[in-house]
């Protein structure tokens, strides 16, 4: 087991990831950003939601709205009057033998922890600050790492360009999908 307990931001992988590393954390953020499975842009969350019996609240999180889900951390810790504990976890690709790497879901989490960063929510395991690097010094060509990336392959592959486009942009969206509520911040939203 990957003990990060002692840091604010925290990173795994996959639901077993968000079992080890968010297990006594205020939230949870999955990212998912190309959706091969076709289940949504929340799918992973969804999953993840269902999987854990903590009480962390769950969002989905994306390149897309790194910045929006760093803001919501942020709001949550205003509310709470303390600081939260965040873990941040790559969904990968779910494969009978267990989860697959995907650098995708690692530079959308390397985002988000960089957005957390920038809203002062910085306090990150080592695990946290190497996926965060990963964007930080890759984001120039993050449109053409994702497109080339395996599943980016495999979606162009299929005729989904468009999504893995839609996939690759920054800060483009305002919305925090939140699959499940902390109980200190209000109602399970489902």
């Amino acid at each position: 087991m990957h003990d990060q307990s002692q840091y604010q931001v925290r990173f795994g992988w996959g639901v077993d990831g968000a079992a080890q590393v968010g297990a006594d954390v205020d939230v949870i953020v999955v990212v998912d950003v190309l959706d091969t499975d076709g289940h949504g842009g929340d799918g992973s969350a969804r999953r993840t939601a269902r999987e854990l019996p903590n009480g962390a609240a769950i969002v989905a999180g994306s390149l897309r709205n790194r910045t929006a889900v760093a803001e919501w951390v942020l709001e949550r810790q205003a509310g709470k009057g303390d600081r939260v504990a965040v873990a941040v976890i790559a969904a990968g690709d779910s494969r009978g033998d267990g989860i697959r790497f995907a650098v995708e879901d690692q530079f959308g989490a390397g985002a988000i922890i960089d957005a957390l960063a920038a809203v002062g929510i910085d306090y990150c395991s080592p695990e946290a600050a190497a996926a965060c690097a990963s964007f930080t010094a890759l984001h120039t060509g993050i449109g053409h790492l994702i497109s080339a990336s395996a599943n980016g392959r495999r979606l162009l592959e299929q005729g989904r360009s468009q999504e893995v486009h839609l996939a690759a942009e920054l800060d483009v969206s305002g919305d925090v999908p939140v699959v499940k509520e902390q109980a200190f911040l209000g109602p399970v939203i489902e």
